[in-house]
């Protein structure tokens, strides 16, 4: 159950800051009881105060957080704004997944003019069209699998295929932010 911190000014000065105390209050609709029907009362909402706090503490979160695990990512496009300034996309997403599920699902442009169908081949590895560039928070994907090897082989070891590269884990523990950085290159087909 949910708690609720009342923070109002008068309440908080009249009670000690170790007072804790349950009420319930039913909030429904402001009519006299007579003139509710059966259904109105029926869909009175129950708030439950678990305690008060001082408005000068933070609130502090009674229950744990059951938030899934998650990774901040930073797709910084090849093509620069009109203004001159990269194009910079942020998203969050849960560890475990391949990074080419994740642009996609986030509508991060991945493929450019390979994005027809029958152009790439839909995440197996073998057509090398979703390279990107990894600027930062390599610690958090997997290692370059023999397909990435093969394919990426003139290429710097931070550039990786999207469909092949897992961020995180799906018991990845999230203690701090961590990001990572991804630029999207627009000239995948350049060698061989």
């Amino acid at each position: 159950m949910g708690s609720v911190q009342l923070n109002g000014s008068g309440l908080v000065a009249s009670l000690s800051q170790n007072h804790i105390f349950s009420h319930k209050t039913k909030l429904g609709n402001p009519k006299p009881s007579f003139l509710r029907s059966k259904h109105n009362a029926s869909r009175a909402k129950t708030i439950r105060a678990i305690s008060t706090a001082p408005a000068s503490q933070p609130p502090v979160a009674d229950e744990p957080n059951d938030e899934p695990p998650a990774v901040d990512f930073a797709f910084v496009h090849s093509v620069l704004l009109p203004d001159g300034t990269p194009d910079v996309h942020w998203r969050r997403a849960c560890g475990g997944q391949k990074l080419r599920d994740i642009m996609l699902d986030s509508n991060i442009e991945l493929y450019g003019p390979y994005s027809k169908p029958l152009s790439n081949c839909a995440g197996v590895g073998t057509c090398a069209t979703c390279m990107v560039e990894i600027v930062n928070g390599k610690e958090l994907l997997n290692p370059r699998t023999d397909i990435e090897k093969e394919k990426l082989k003139r290429k710097p070891k931070n550039w990786r295929l999207a469909c092949q590269t897992n961020v995180g884990n799906p018991d990845f523990n999230r203690i701090g932010r961590h990001t990572t950085i991804a630029r999207v290159e627009s000239s995948r087909m350049e060698y061989p």
